[in-house]
């Protein structure tokens, strides 16, 4: 899903022409655009949508999209990490994760736990 996600601006920097903007999500930090709100400053709230802040928002809209977003899910679906959330909804063990008995090291490529591998 692909959603426009309201962030308020913590920093500016222009890159290459371009002015960049770090963006606080509800803790998660991106690199935001602005070409389309050239005039926007630190303390700002934005819409974003696919890495381009493309409107201005108030600060209690801003926060109450924020909260009902957090409630419904929608910042770990559009932020989260996408493998672990897959592996979830697949039902699996998420990437990273598992399931043996601590170190028997049998998850490792090429661990044979501690046998010499058959010929």
């Amino acid at each position: 899903m692909c959603l426009a996600v309201p962030g308020r601006i913590l920093g500016l920097e222009e890159r290459d022409g371009t002015l960049m903007a770090e963006v606080d999500f509800g803790g998660v930090h991106k690199d935001v655009c602005l070409h389309y709100i050239p005039d926007a400053t630190i303390g700002d709230y934005v819409i974003v949508h696919v890495g381009f802040a493309i409107q201005r928002l108030d600060e209690e809209s801003a926060k109450k999209t924020l909260a009902e977003f957090e409630q419904l899910g929608v910042l770990d679906e559009e932020f989260g990490d996408q493998f672990a959330l897959a592996a979830k909804q697949a039902g699996l063990d998420p990437p990273g994760a598992s399931s043996d008995p601590p170190g028997t090291g049998t998850s490792q490529p090429g661990s044979h736990n501690g046998k010499a591998a058959a010929s």
